[in-house]
């Protein structure tokens, strides 16, 4: 591992992303959506990402094209991503449904032509602190077997739901796949195997190896109850206009609903009742010799104040040195 301070991994990434063609205004962005993931312990979705950005935009021969709305009504849009990265994408996506959210009390707005679009509470968290409540979906590429199949028909299909709360909301962010697609590509980077039972090759044989996997199917979490939220979930992408089956890493589909609690009840109470119930689930009575109950976003808050505090992150040395190598345009 590589001890990295926390201005000193923004600047690698910067760098990185800078090398391969991102303004100065897209790489604030996009860092920080990645620097966070590394603060909350996720680095599967951090600086290693920044790799897999530099090797798509490389891979792809037609150049993205601008962010556009292709419709709308007030309380709703569809956005076509030109192909951007989905950090990008999910941003212009949210900052539209926060306005109209406020405007009308409620939100949907779809995106597709897009790819990576990263951790969803990042994006909940930010619609929290607005004031908003919300949910996020996303399809992608089949690299997901259904319950009892081997071969890839879901995308790893996220879906976070958010509340606003104080001091921290609550968010559930979750994969319907026994394992991230940015998990196998990171594993797949540092040579190690993936846990028994999560994945099958191109023959639709059980693997450890994530290479393999990455040409076969991860399994689906949850058995046959997470394979039917994990279909669920790539026809909300696909509401977007999204391919039910996209080639290669693209055209993912971005499906968010904000709405303020507002319009239902009174905002500030609703605010302080999650907060209240949040402290009452913390209190649950655990079971004998077990952790503290926990609420969906405490550890991710936990973890990104202890790394704040620390003012560091360790980062798997091939990461930092292919980064460097990014960065340098090698």
């Amino acid at each position: 591992m590589t001890t990295l301070s926390l201005p000193d991994a923004r600047a690698l990434v910067a760098a990185a992303l800078t090398t391969c063609g991102y303004s100065a205004t897209d790489v604030e962005t996009i860092a920080d959506h990645l620097l966070d993931c590394e603060l909350r312990g996720l680095s599967f979705g951090g600086l290693a990402r920044a790799l897999s950005i530099a090797e798509r935009r490389r891979a792809t021969e037609t150049p993205p094209q601008p962010i556009r709305i292709v419709a709308q009504t007030p309380v709703s849009a569809t956005v076509d991503g030109g192909d951007q990265v989905g950090y990008l994408v999910g941003m212009h996506a949210l900052e539209l449904a926060v306005a109209k959210a406020h405007a009308q009390g409620v939100a949907v707005v779809g995106a597709r032509n897009t790819w990576y679009t990263g951790m969803f509470s990042y994006y909940l968290e930010k619609a929290a602190a607005a004031g908003l409540a919300g949910m996020i979906a996303g399809s992608g590429p089949a690299v997901v077997a259904p319950h009892g199949g081997t071969e890839g028909r879901f995308g790893t299909n996220p879906i976070a739901f958010g509340f606003p709360a104080t001091p921290a909301p609550v968010i559930w962010d979750i994969g319907t796949s026994t394992v991230m697609y940015g998990e196998a590509k990171l594993k797949a980077r540092l040579g190690e195997k993936l846990a028994s039972g999560h994945a099958y090759d191109a023959a639709g044989a059980p693997t450890l190896d994530p290479a393999a996997a990455l040409e076969g199917a991860f399994g689906v979490w949850g058995g046959h109850k997470g394979s039917g939220l994990a279909l669920v979930v790539q026809l909300l992408g696909m509401m977007s206009g999204a391919a039910a089956d996209p080639s290669g890493v693209s055209d993912c589909g971005f499906f968010i609903v904000l709405f303020d609690p507002g319009v239902l009840t009174d905002a500030g109470d609703y605010r302080r009742r999650v907060a209240a119930f949040a402290e009452s689930v913390r209190a649950t009575r655990p079971v004998e010799g077990g952790s503290p109950v926990r609420v969906p976003f405490d550890r991710s808050v936990n973890c990104r104040d202890e790394t704040l505090r620390r003012g560091t992150i360790d980062v798997p040395e091939a990461v930092v040195t292919a980064l460097r190598r990014e960065a340098a345009g090698v």
